[in-house]
Formats: structure tokens, sequence, C-alpha cells
């Protein structure tokens, strides 16, 4: 069973994609906010993160960074998942190095779909 972080300071869409997550077979844990997320990730680390870009004090942007900058973490799947549309916003979250970026409004059962994509990906060398 793959694990996934859903990382977004709004409490009902974190319910929202626990619910739906675990509907489909996923070991689920949440964080409300980006320093939250890594600490979470450097006590236990998962297959999937889900990660909201506008969240206080610690950013998306800022956790992608440093999970992608850390040895440890860089090989977990990110999948944005933000109000943010902006073909800039989007480029940045490639620059990044994110599997995929999804803007909200979403369709639950397309990202879930989403989800099994990513993870069904084989990591390519880069990524290992």
């Amino acid at each position: 069973m793959a694990s996934v972080l859903v990382v977004d300071d709004d409490p009902v869409i974190r319910e929202l994609l626990a619910v739906n997550l675990e509907l489909e077979g996923y070991d689920v844990r949440t964080a409300g906010d980006g320093a939250a997320a890594l600490a979470a990730l450097a006590r236990e680390p998962v297959d999937l993160v889900l990660l909201d870009v506008m969240m206080p004090e610690v950013s998306g942007w800022e956790v992608a960074a440093r999970l992608a900058a850390d040895e440890a973490t860089a090989a977990i799947p990110v999948i944005m998942l933000t109000a943010k549309a902006m073909e800039t916003d989007v480029r940045r979250g490639g620059e990044l190095g994110v599997a995929r970026y999804v803007t909200k409004p979403f369709d639950p059962t397309d990202l879930m779909a989403t989800c099994a994509a990513v993870l069904a990906e084989e990591p390519t060398e880069e990524d290992r």
C-alpha cells in the first residue's frame, strides 16, 4: 500500500483528499503547513506528496525545493495542487521537478487517477 502525504492549510481540502485517497487504498498522512510537512517527511518518508502552494510560513514552493535538494527525499514525487494557475506558476513547478501540476478546483476522480499514474511511473536513473 502506497503512502501519501497531503499538505494543505485548508482543513476541508485536506479531509476531502484524505478520504478519497483512503478509499483508493492509500495510507494517508496529512500536514496543515509546509513546516509540518517537512517535519513529517524527516520522521517518515512517503511514496507521494500532494502539495498546496499558498500556505503560511513555509510555502509549497519552498517545500518542493527542499525536498528536491535533499538526497533522502529527492526521489519522492510531488503533485502540486493549487489555485495558482498562471503559466509562470506551472513553469516554476516544472523547474522544481514536480511530477504533475493540478489546479483547483479539481475533480477528485481525475486526481486519484493522476496519483495512481505518478505512483506507477518507473523512476529514471536521474531520480535514483
